[in-house]
């Protein structure tokens, strides 16, 4: 909406910004019930002062199309001529809030709307920057397609026959040994879980998981109305002892466990921890979902083998995806476990979206079989470890004294956890004040207060340094 002001008009702004909240109103964007962004937001997204969209929204209200109550914020009314005429409004905000699926925290709300902003520091975003990613490779691929091979039609329920055969060719080369027909393609790692949750798990199941995880961002299985569980973890990853406890204790159906690079805290599972995890799934009938979304990333030296890889029994659904590897926006996965759960996962995934792009597969497939894949993985850890060497050095330089963190050995992340209290949320905003964008650690933990999930993936070296830097000068403020 910022684009849509002239400064060089003679209208005044306010009265621009109220024509442009009244086309919203009027053409039915903003429909009755809604609530509209505060007017600090609308300050922000405009580029005014507040008191001019004080100012406008005062005369909205006026006319009879906005209406702010005390705690409630301003939300759009049906009390206008035209609206009193033309009988009650269709009240949309109610079904809005009668989905079944939780809409995302406000604060990663924020994250996503902020993330496209070009002047924007992210040093939070988990992916690989623009200039990591494979662009002339990728046009190579999609020039030498093979008529034989790349079908532009729907393609069958468990994913296209041959990039299943190259994805079992590659767990292959991890140690994992499954038929193509144990393999699902799925749209991303994200879709996994939740073809996962709708389809393997009843409402108000119990899912372990460690403590802090990714898993607590996502609104999937909480959806659901399941319960996650926090286990603890350390430097070798989380403690399988504690699992038959923990189970007892609230019931568990599932573990869900990032082994490898974890997200967010960077660590990986230790070998021996992986066979035990394997021993006591085995022992407590407690299925896994191994998320192994960095595997491939590694920057020190290669982890050692997935769980999947120690799986005799079937215990394990392994999860990949080419979103870190390659690029997010290919959206290619893939789910491997027993064949029954598999099929039952696709007649799930065709009811769905009647499977992942032929074109994507197809391009998935080729990265993986001509070798480029490892080609890319060997430039992108070589371009991982001068950011993540650049960012320890910046956190030595700059947050000695007031915060800790663990080096990791792959992956995107670094864990970093403040001394005193501070409050996480004002961290948050502001560094958004200066451009720079964290993710708090309440969104992976709501008991971690006092640290963020740094990523070095995303911003350049110079932004990295600029970030930290400033990230450390408000905390000590805050503290």
């Amino acid at each position: 909406m910022n684009n849509q002001l002239d400064r060089n008009s003679d209208i005044p702004l306010y009265q621009q910004i109220e024509q442009i909240i009244k086309e919203k109103i009027l053409k039915g964007e903003w429909p009755v019930g809604t609530k509209i962004p505060s007017q600090r937001k609308l300050a922000s997204i405009f580029c005014v002062n507040r008191s001019t969209v004080t100012a406008a929204i005062d005369e909205l209200t006026a006319e009879g199309l906005l209406e702010g109550k005390r705690g409630g914020g301003t939300k759009v009314t049906k009390y206008t001529w035209s609206g009193l005429a033309s009988g009650p409004a269709l009240d949309w905000t109610s079904y809005v809030r009668s989905g079944i699926h939780r809409p995302n925290s406000l604060t990663i709300q924020e994250i996503n709307r902020q993330e496209v902003k070009k002047e924007i520091i992210r040093l939070g975003t988990g992916e690989l920057s623009p200039e990591l990613l494979p662009y002339r490779d990728m046009k190579t691929i999609l020039r030498h397609a093979e008529a034989e091979k790349l079908t532009l039609g729907y393609e069958e329920p468990k994913g296209n026959r041959y990039t299943r055969e190259v994805i079992k060719d590659r767990l292959e080369q991890k140690g994992v040994s499954v038929s193509p027909d144990s393999i699902l393609i799925v749209s991303g790692a994200l879709q996994a879980l939740q073809l996962i949750s709708i389809g393997l798990l009843k409402r108000k199941s119990a899912v372990l998981t460690e403590r802090p995880s990714y898993l607590y961002s996502l609104h999937v299985f909480q959806s659901m109305e399941m319960k996650l569980c926090g286990i603890p973890a350390d430097e070798k990853g989380l403690d399988p002892a504690v699992i038959p406890a923990c189970k007892k204790q609230c019931g568990a159906d599932l573990l869900y466990t990032i082994p490898t690079f974890h997200n967010p805290t960077g660590r990986q599972m230790t070998e021996e921890r992986k066979k035990e995890l394997i021993r006591i799934s085995k022992q407590q009938c407690l299925p896994i979902i191994e998320d192994d979304a960095y595997g491939d990333l590694w920057i020190d030296g290669p982890p050692s083998p997935p769980l999947k890889a120690f799986d005799q029994d079937g215990n394990v659904l392994y999860v990949g995806t080419l979103s870190k590897t390659v690029s997010p926006g290919l959206r290619i996965g893939w789910v491997a476990g027993p064949e029954p759960v598999i099929e039952r996962l696709a007649d799930i995934k065709m009811q769905t979206d009647y499977g992942s792009s032929s074109l994507s597969q197809w391009a998935a497939a080729k990265w993986m079989e001509s070798g480029l894949y490892e080609k890319n993985l060997a430039r992108i850890r070589n371009k991982l470890k001068i950011r993540r060497d650049t960012a320890l050095r910046c956190l030595e330089a700059h947050c000695e004294g007031i915060a800790s963190w663990e080096k990791p050995s792959g992956g995107f992340y670094i864990w970093v956890t403040f001394h005193k209290p501070l409050q996480i949320h004002t961290l948050f905003e502001k560094a958004l004040k200066k451009n720079i964008l964290i993710n708090p650690g309440t969104l992976y933990d709501q008991e971690a207060r006092q640290s963020i999930r740094l990523s070095y993936s995303y911003a350049s070296l110079s932004d990295l340094e600029k970030g930290i830097r400033t990230i450390a000068e408000l905390a000590r403020e805050l503290m």
